[in-house]
This record gives C-alpha cells, structure tokens and sequence, in this order.
C-alpha cells in the first residue's frame, strides 16, 4: 500500500490507533530493536497507549471478535485452552486439586497477552493487510 492510501485509510480511525499506527509504521514490531529503544524514550502514558489496550485486557477474545481478528483469537483460546488442560492433567497426575491462586495466575497472565498483542495485531490487519491465524506474530 501506498503512504498516501493507508494515510487515507487511517482517517476513518480514532487518535489513540492512529497515533499507535504510526508509531509501528516508524519503529517497527513489538520485537524489533528500534522499538524498544524508541519506547525507552517516551514518556509513561505514551508506553501504556502504545503497548496495552485496556478494552482487550478486560475483555479479552470479544474484543477480539469486535475488532475483526477472529482467527488469530481462535488461535489464542486453543493455546490457552491446551495451556489449562495441560495444568489441570499436570495436577491431578500429582493428585492435587487446580489451586485457585495458579488458576488467577493464569487468567490474569491470559489477560495481560489480550491486552499487549491486540495493538500490533490489529495494526497488522488494518495497514498491512495480515489476518493470519499465528498469535505469536510480532
């Protein structure tokens, strides 16, 4: 795509994604080296607005689904889905209940993966045209 067509394209859209655009058009992806030392840069609210998304943190797959990225959300669940499986075996192997305090630990780390993949994610989709199933893409 062209600058001026996803410049275009990026019109329809709210300041918080057009400002998160962006920064992944400069720096790149999540894993990449100058977005790390661009992200050591800027200041803390700036971090939050790039790299969490609160909608997916606290909603988690439905915001997913909201935002159009159903395949890579199906993907996440059967990872998580096989992730809790393997706990809940792994436990009762041992002969032990599922703690609840693991079981939080878990819901709570699924959560902060929605939350912090969802930006890139969706920027992968609506500027470089990638729905891909691979929840592990940065």
């Amino acid at each position: 795509m062209e600058t001026t067509e996803r410049i275009k394209i990026r019109s329809e859209y709210s300041g918080k994604w057009k400002e998160r655009f962006e920064f992944f058009d400069v720096y790149g992806a999540p894993s990449s080296k100058s977005f790390k030392t661009a992200m050591k840069g800027l200041p803390f609210k700036k971090k939050i607005l790039i790299c969490q998304n609160f909608m997916a943190f606290f909603f988690g797959f439905i915001y997913l689904f909201v935002l159009g990225l159903w395949k890579r959300n199906l993907a996440m669940l059967g990872v998580v889905t096989l992730m809790y499986i393997a706990f809940i075996v792994g436990f009762a192997l041992m002969g032990m209940q599922f703690p609840a305090t693991v079981e939080r630990g878990l819901g709570i780390g699924v959560s902060i993966w929605y939350g912090t993949s969802v930006n890139y994610a969706y920027y992968l989709k609506e500027v470089k045209g990638y729905n891909g199933w691979n929840p592990f893409k940065y």
